[in-house]
């Protein structure tokens, strides 16, 4: 469960931050560098969460609760943005969501 939980917050963050350096370079005119440095890191987003022992129905569906949770913590640290008590709220949910759909005892 570690090892699973790990490889979808490693996913999160090239997800997030590889967006996060397209988003630098179109919107606030950063070095096309970063797009490049960007377009790796989402390369790497796309390998890791092949790398969950589950279909990949199940494992896009659980990550993306991860991205919500993920999401509103980059927002918070590197944007500045605090979240409100329903978007920690809805991280929690969505957070219990992948829980459930990852971990729970199947037969």
């Amino acid at each position: 469960m570690i090892r699973s939980l790990l490889l979808f917050f490693l996913a999160g963050l090239c997800e997030i931050g590889g967006g996060y350096l397209f988003w630098l370079w179109l919107r606030e005119g950063k070095s096309f560098w970063l797009a490049i440095i960007g377009m790796v890191i989402l390369g790497l987003y796309g390998v890791l969460p092949t790398l969950q022992t589950v279909n990949f129905g199940r494992a896009y569906a659980a990550y993306g609760g991860i991205f919500i949770v993920l999401s509103i913590a980059w927002g918070w640290l590197v944007d500045r943005v605090v979240p409100d008590k329903f978007d920690l709220l809805g991280a929690a949910i969505a957070f219990l969501g992948v829980l459930v759909m990852m971990y729970a005892p199947r037969s």
